[in-house]
């Protein structure tokens, strides 16, 4: 009996990337392909990259330069495969600048992987980066009950893929193509495989994830919303969240939600770039400042409890220091759970690239670490504002000392709980006793969640 080839997978980017490189590795487990931590003993090295920023690119190459050496050192007929953004937007380029890569796969023909490894194994450089008329989904083998085990109670469904935004800094048009939503009954049949497999919490994701308009069982166009009202009636799903949204997407529907479906949890990621009209303007952002406080008033009538988490961009080119207050201002008015800022990255082929009042690079760094350190203020007067609180969390791993579970809070912070009374996979209703930099501590509370909202991972093993 032959040794499985084993696989080894490195993402980079987006909770899209983590989605895609599991359904490449379930397509390739029925080529005899075992997963490994180890890029060292693989037989198979996918990078699955992300090329939102310049930086990202870069890192993909450098991780290229390390296993070409090792490789040779190793004297290894290891074969390396580059998949994601980066391979759509780069192909020919990553084949110049890598002669170690064997195969280059865009977003939407990862399920072709098995014949473009065979054709590899022929000796030829493959690059597939077409945007095939069918449909990957239709192709892709459910992962076996094992993988999902493996990953956690907790899975992301992809509902929908690509943008029409078409924001002036943004690749996610050319290298993901249109807005694409999947049909209804395949998410919902996703989303049957994985809760009966043992998962307990599914994040719905797509690039534009609030403008999903899927064909419903009943032949109309279904919204987010409505999906979502759909799910919360499955059984044994706990827990509910999807991202990443746009303002310009966001109706009163899905509004509605957050106040009507118990199971979608009080945390929302939603992106505004900039606290600057003007700025937003020349992003094509197609939302405005008063726009986006007015949603948030919105929501958080709808959901008291409800915290949000953002992205900015700063020093977009022509950004003033105006600009930039503009954006503090924000900040200091909604408070922010959490939020991630970057330093504007001109990206080849978009049309910021090309616009004048490029920001120096010193003022963009100078910028950024202004702008992260209020952030992180705010992030750290939120979690200090858990103390004494109590929610549910869900256990999703061991700890690093014994008899230690973590687990995610209703805003997906990490709960660290000492000899809880419940395993990997349940619901704990806990009390938050102590807040640290990276994560929160806390003790089973005295009053537990009901029974019937909590069933353990491993009773659904049979």
């Amino acid at each position: 009996m032959h040794e499985p080839r084993k696989l080894y997978v490195k993402s980079f980017g987006c909770q899209m990337n983590v989605y895609d490189s599991h359904r490449m590795a379930d397509t390739l487990a029925r080529e005899g392909y075992v997963e490994t931590q180890d890029p060292a003993e693989a037989d198979l090295v996918i990078l699955n990259t992300c090329h939102i920023r310049e930086k990202a690119a870069e890192k993909v190459y450098s991780e290229l330069g390390r296993l070409r050496k090792q490789k040779q050192e190793a004297g290894s007929d290891t074969m390396i495969a580059v998949a994601g953004c980066v391979a759509q937007a780069e192909g020919a380029e990553i084949m110049r600048r890598a002669p170690v890569v064997d195969v280059v796969v865009g977003p939407q023909s990862y399920h072709r992987l098995p014949e473009l490894l065979a054709e590899a194994k022929t000796g030829k450089r493959v690059v597939d980066t077409e945007f095939p008329a069918d449909d990957k989904f239709d192709h892709l083998p459910a992962p076996t009950r094992a993988a999902t085990r493996s990953r956690g109670p907790a899975a992301f469904v992809t509902v929908q893929e690509g943008c029409d935004k078409f924001c002036t800094f943004c690749v996610v048009p050319y290298t993901r193509g249109a807005e694409v939503s999947r049909p209804v009954t395949k998410i919902l049949d996703e989303a049957a495989r994985l809760l009966d497999q043992g998962v307990r919490e599914i994040t719905l994701i797509g690039q534009n994830v609030n403008a999903f308009h899927g064909e419903g069982p009943d032949g109309k166009v279904w919204s987010l919303a409505r999906l979502m009202e759909r799910l919360a009636e499955m059984e044994g799903l706990a827990r509910l969240r999807y991202t990443t949204s746009h303002p310009r997407d966001m109706g009163d529907d899905l509004i509605a939600a957050h106040r009507d479906l118990p199971q979608l949890m009080p945390y929302l990621h939603l992106p505004v770039q900039s606290g600057s009209d003007r700025i937003l303007a020349a992003m094509n952002r197609k939302h405005g400042r008063e726009l986006f406080l007015s949603l948030i008033e919105k929501m958080r009538t709808a959901r008291p409890d409800l915290a949000l988490s953002s992205d900015f961009i700063v020093g977009f080119p022509g950004e003033t220091d105006r600009d930039f207050e503009d954006t503090l201002d924000l900040v200091r008015e909604v408070g922010f759970a959490s939020a991630y800022s970057f330093k504007y990255s001109a990206r080849p082929g978009t049309p910021a690239a090309e616009h004048e009042g490029q920001v120096p690079e010193e003022v963009m760094a100078e910028r950024l670490a202004e702008l992260h350190r209020l952030l992180e203020a705010s992030k750290t007067a939120f979690d200090a504002a858990c103390r004494g609180r109590t929610f549910d969390i869900l256990l999703e791993k061991p700890g690093r000392q014994p008899g230690q579970l973590i687990g995610r809070s209703p805003y997906l912070q990490s709960v660290v709980v000492n000899d809880p009374p419940a395993g990997i996979g349940e619901l704990l209703t806990v009390t938050i006793t102590d807040v640290g930099p990276n994560s929160l501590a806390g003790v089973p509370a005295e009053t537990p969640l009901s029974p019937a909202l909590s069933r353990p991972l491993a009773a659904m093993e049979a």
